[in-house]
């Protein structure tokens, strides 16, 4: 997931963007954007994009009204994995991470990642297993090694935490 529409802005059915990617701005880079509304995909090419102050807003092709757009509010913007840049080492997207199975520093299983939010300051893994864990992505700090190939991240987490 790239980021989720947040709201309707103006008359002609622009679509108020809340962006996970950094900088913000990146989102409205791509051309065709996917959305998920009630667990259905669908592709709209992007006709446009604005940014005003630190909001971002997109004009999608066939949606053309704001009544049409509130029936977007809420729906998660992906896009194809090719669009996506290359990652640099040690770099990760959130998706990637999504069903790894989290282990602490002691070997004690807490569970597998079922997701992750952005708290401005860093962002967080949310891992379910006995209890529901809330991890800082804090490389070297809480994070010590994710190992995508085995489907593996060691956590330096205390299990009662």
């Amino acid at each position: 997931m790239l980021g989720r529409v947040s709201g309707v802005f103006g008359t002609r059915g622009w679509l108020k963007v809340y962006s996970y990617t950094r900088p913000p701005r990146n989102i409205l880079t791509y051309p065709i954007w996917q959305l998920s509304v009630g667990g259905e995909w669908t592709t709209f090419p992007v006709i446009g994009v604005d940014q005003r102050g630190i909001r971002l807003v997109a004009l999608l092709d066939g949606i053309t009204d704001p009544t049409e757009a509130g029936s977007h509010i809420g729906a998660e913007i992906a896009v194809d994995r090719e669009a996506l840049p290359e990652k640099t080492d040690g770099e990760y997207y959130w998706a990637d991470l999504v069903g790894v199975e989290v282990v602490n520093v002691e070997g004690i299983r807490l569970g597998r990642v079922s997701g992750l939010f952005d708290t401005g300051a860093n962002d967080v893994l949310v891992v379910d297993g006995k209890k529901e864990h809330l991890i800082p992505f804090v490389r070297d700090h809480h994070v010590m090694d994710v190992d995508l190939e085995r489907g593996l991240m060691t956590v330096d987490w205390h299990p009662d935490d």
